[in-house]
């Protein structure tokens, strides 16, 4: 299989973590690769903070711990569960790799592409290839996904950090450090933009098929209740295009519908992938975004390329993965950390208005 960037970077790192000071042409020969790759690969750690670089060659930063360690020889290797390398979850990965490489860890991961029942044999693989703590973002899917696997997670025999989960009220993660987004309060941002511009309660589509969407849900409710205010209509349920095209069409005509009839003239959709199919199939239905229906869509992986750029709510993925990555090492390598009391994090998302959303207008 070709080594990726990430590797190859992971490799470097160590190299330069082991010597001190290493000169871009040995980096090359050591990696196998050619002397451009070198380069552009240290420009790029260079650039983050992760190297220090002077006349041909790079060195070991001060304050991202000693130099002259070799891996393995008090390098601490963090393993990572996540249900997907790609979408949502690529930007949590990388944000956890950075953290692990500026701290002078190693991170290796395991995919599960979101199958529940296969994440306890994945955490064990990551424990044998010698992971000293783990990150992990069970594959849950599910309402009943927390209560039915939180047992092997809480057993774990390593420190461990929930990443973007959270497991049911009073159980026994609870007890465990975790670093998530904050959904609740990113939908409440929607909520208050779209009413701020002079709209009724927005309507919200969302999937139900993965904890992002079930807590926009439960955040979407909540947000009505801070606000005062009453939903216009039930939530409609929403899904791929390509995957459920019949479910995709009875949601794209319902919304159609709620704003032909006046019922509703603003709406947050979750996930940004649905709601660019979304956009033009209302467009076929005579229902001009914004002019007709103001957006706002939630994640904020693609909604930026759409034909009409989405304002979208985003998470703080690449820090949620960098601040699990600094708690789990704090946790690794500071004396007595496991008996500090347990962190729980919540990294605020942002709005990001862009061309899909103005104020009510007449149709």
């Amino acid at each position: 299989m070709r080594e990726g960037a990430a590797e190859r970077h992971d490799r470097l790192l160590s190299l330069v973590r082991e010597r001190g000071t290493v000169r871009v042409s040995d980096l090359a020969e050591r990696l196998g690769v050619a002397a451009v790759t070198a380069r552009r690969d240290v420009e790029a750690l260079a650039s983050r903070g992760l190297l220090d670089r002077a006349h041909g060659a790079v060195s070991w930063p001060r304050g991202q711990g000693p130099a002259g360690v070799a891996p393995g020889g008090g390098s601490p290797v963090l393993g990572m569960l996540a249900p997907a390398a790609a979408y949502y979850f690529a930007e949590v990965i990388r944000g956890a790799h950075e953290a692990a490489a500026g701290l002078g860890a190693r991170l290796i991961l395991r995919v599960s592409d979101y199958r529940a029942d296969d994440d306890a044999s994945h955490a064990a693989g990551l424990l044998a290839a010698g992971a000293r703590g783990l990150l992990v973002a069970p594959s849950w899917s599910a309402p009943d996904h927390p209560a039915r696997y939180e047992e092997w997670v809480a057993g774990l025999p390593v420190p461990t950090v929930l990443v973007e989960r959270l497991g049911v009220p009073g159980g026994p993660l609870d007890e465990m450090d975790r670093v998530r987004s904050d959904h609740a309060h990113g939908v409440l941002l929607a909520v208050r933009h779209l009413v701020g511009l002079g709209h009724d309660t927005p309507l919200l589509v969302a999937r139900a098929d993965s904890p992002t969407a079930l807590a926009v849900r439960a955040g979407y409710a909540r947000a009505l209740d801070v606000m005062g205010l009453r939903a216009p209509l039930p939530v409609l349920d929403s899904s791929s295009a390509e995957r459920h095209p019949a479910l995709f069409e009875r949601t794209a005509r319902g919304l159609a519908d709620a704003v032909r009839t006046g019922r509703a003239t603003a709406a947050l959709m979750h996930n940004d992938e649905d709601a660019t199919w979304m956009v033009r199939r209302l467009a076929e239905l005579d229902v001009r975004v914004p002019g007709d229906l103001a957006l706002v869509t939630y994640d904020d992986e693609v909604a930026a390329l759409a034909d009409t750029p989405l304002t979208a709510v985003a998470p703080p993925k690449r820090a949620v993965g960098r601040r699990a990555a600094e708690l789990l090492l704090e946790r690794l390598t500071t004396p007595n950390a496991e008996a500090a009391p347990r962190i729980h994090l919540d990294l605020l998302p942002t709005l990001r208005v862009r061309a899909s959303c103005g104020p009510p207008t007449p149709r």
